[in-house]
């Protein structure tokens, strides 16, 4: 009987050390990539370009989105325009009908019933409470997008959202842009004390 405590000690020892030397040399790491460098480069032009056309648009926030990101990672971002710097970043769910069968590479649509994410520019609109809790209306500006509305594409958070990194894909929305809750209540308090509307936009490669 002893021996078998004792070795079932040890048996718990080594899965325990197991798990720690996984979570150590396994864990998420942030995706830097000088692709993913540049693509932010791009869009950030993009976004200037848009708001120097567009003075009713808030000049000092904007809010991206890099799907040719994994999902596993941070892709969602707060960029203070004036100040060149990114305020926050953290996850964000794509929609589950864009995925293709390989990973890391994703699909897109404007077509209502799709559950695709869609592309390009977005005016956050009014905050109302919906079946996901309070919930910001997203308005399309561009081909790609213009069906946001009509297909209920909203910006909103869910309970079951991770705000950390993950080891494994995240879950995935009908289409909208899902954050976490944690950065939700950024959001929240930046939109909702905005004077004017919030560009977001979303991208890939």
């Amino acid at each position: 009987m002893k021996k078998i405590i004792i070795r079932s000690l040890i048996a718990i020892f080594l899965l325990v050390a197991a798990a720690l030397l996984i979570l150590k040399f396994v864990r998420p790491q942030h995706e830097i990539s000088q692709d993913s460098k540049d693509r932010f480069a791009e869009n950030i032009q993009i976004s200037k370009t848009f708001l120097s056309h567009n003075p009713e648009f808030n000049q000092d926030i904007v809010l991206l989105a890099d799907m040719a990101i994994k999902s596993r990672y941070n892709r969602f971002f707060v960029y203070d325009v004036k100040n060149n710097r990114v305020l926050h970043k953290g996850l964000v769910a794509h929609g589950k009908g864009s995925n293709t069968g390989t990973y890391g590479e994703l699909q897109f649509s404007n077509v209502e019933g799709s559950n695709m994410t869609s592309l390009g520019n977005y005016k956050v609109g009014a905050s109302y409470v919906g079946r996901f809790g309070k919930s910001y209306k997203l308005h399309g500006l561009d081909p790609t997008n213009d069906q946001a509305f009509a297909r209920y594409v909203v910006l909103h958070t869910y309970t079951f959202m991770p705000h950390e990194e993950h080891l494994v894909p995240i879950i995935n929305s009908e289409g909208c842009p899902m954050v976490s809750q944690e950065t939700f209540k950024i959001l929240e308090n930046i939109i909702d004390n905005s004077k004017k509307p919030i560009l977001l936009r979303i991208y890939y490669k």
